[in-house]
């Protein structure tokens, strides 16, 4: 499990990007979109363990940019995690992954992306991370 910061668990993500678009994933209980991310694995750095959550449970494989977008905070099961989330650019997308199963990805754009995720501070990162690329 990942790190705590003064009762805080250290997550990272990725914008998986192709083109002028996104990937997107569904959580797998409330199938909310989010972006895949995870605890920070030992051993691997936050962006090389947010490519590892992108290859487990959205098939992608990709460069991860070590220099953050951003990061955000969310509560669940009554505790705090910081996402740290990095830009992924995708090479390949798997036709067959580990969380297939469990997940739906989906190719978006910029502004569909915004409007798909429900985290208000994701969508803010999302859409600052594409008016600096503009």
């Amino acid at each position: 499990m990942g790190g705590r910061f003064k009762g805080v668990l250290r997550q990272s993500g990725v914008i998986p990007l192709l083109d002028d678009r996104l990937v997107l994933i569904t959580s797998r209980k409330s199938e909310r979109w989010i972006i895949p991310k995870g605890y920070v694995e030992k051993g691997l750095s936050p962006a090389d363990s947010a490519a590892k959550e992108a290859y487990e449970e959205a098939g992608l494989v990709g460069v991860v940019h070590h220099k953050s977008a951003g990061q955000y905070r969310y509560r669940k099961f009554g505790k705090i995690f910081s996402v740290q989330v990095y830009p992924l650019f995708i090479e390949t997308m798997l036709d067959e992954w580990d969380e297939m199963h469990a997940r739906r990805r989906k190719l978006v754009t910029p502004a569909e992306a915004v409007e798909m995720v429900c985290h208000g501070e994701l969508r803010q990162i999302i859409a600052d991370y594409f008016l600096k690329k503009a």
